[in-house]
C-alpha cells in the first residue's frame, strides 16, 4: 500500500486518537468519519495512509506496545521475565486489556480484523515470546521437549482473561509476578 508521508508525532496523534475513540465507542461503532473528524484529517488521507479501519486499528495498538519482547536477553528466563514486567505500565495495561475485550467480539464477526490483528499484533507478540522462551532452551534452563513452552501463551492470556472475570481486578505487574513464579516458571521447570 502507498503510504504517504506522515511525521512520527502526526501519525502518533492518529493513532492515539484511534485508540481513544476504541475506548469510547468500541470497534463496531468506530468510523473512519470519526477519526477523521477527530484527527481534523481527511477520510480520503486515512485510507491512502492505512487502506481500512482493520489496518488501521491493527497498526494503532502495535505503535501502542514496547519494544519486541526478543529485544530482551537479561542471561536468564527469569531475568527476562522480570525485565518484561518492568517496562510495564500498569495503567496502560489496563487500559490494554479493555481494548482487547472490546475487540474480543469484533475479531470473531470481523475476518479482515481478526487478520489485521494477528499480522500486526498477535504474530509479532508471539515470536518474541517464543524466541526469549527458545533462549531459555538453549541455555539449558527450559528442556527442549517441555509440553509447556507450546502453552504459554495461552497461559498468559488465561490470566488477562481470568483476573477480571474472577477477582474482578486488573492484571496488573505484582499479578503478573506472582503468576509468572507460581504458574509459568514451574510449568517450565524453572
Amino acid at each position: 500500500m502507498a503510504r504517504s508521508r506522515l511525521t512520527p508525532e502526526r501519525e502518533s496523534e492518529l493513532y492515539t486518537a484511534v485508540l481513544d475513540l476504541l475506548r469510547e465507542v468500541g470497534y463496531d461503532a468506530l468510523t473512519m468519519d470519526a477519526v477523521a473528524a477527530r484527527t481534523h484529517s481527511s477520510k480520503a488521507t486515512l485510507y491512502r495512509q492505512w487502506g481500512s479501519k482493520p489496518e488501521l486499528v491493527a497498526r494503532a495498538l502495535r505503535a501502542n506496545k514496547p519494544a519486541s519482547l526478543s529485544e530482551i536477553d537479561t542471561g536468564s528466563l527469569r531475568g527476562d521475565i522480570e525485565e518484561m514486567l518492568a517496562h510495564t505500565d500498569d495503567c496502560q495495561m489496563d487500559k490494554d486489556a479493555a481494548l482487547m475485550r472490546g475487540l474480543a467480539h469484533a475479531v470473531h464477526t470481523n475476518p479482515e480484523l481478526h487478520r489485521a490483528l494477528r499480522e500486526l499484533l498477535i504474530e509479532p507478540e508471539m515470536n518474541g515470546l517464543d524466541e526469549v522462551l527458545q533462549r531459555a532452551v538453549r541455555r539449558g534452563e527450559v528442556a527442549a521437549d517441555n509440553p509447556a513452552l507450546k502453552l504459554v501463551p495461552h497461559m498468559l492470556i488465561g490470566a488477562f482473561i481470568a483476573r477480571p472475570l474472577i477477582e474482578d481486578q486488573p492484571v496488573d505487574r505484582a499479578f503478573l509476578s506472582a503468576y509468572f513464579d507460581a504458574v509459568v516458571l514451574p510449568s517450565l521447570g524453572v
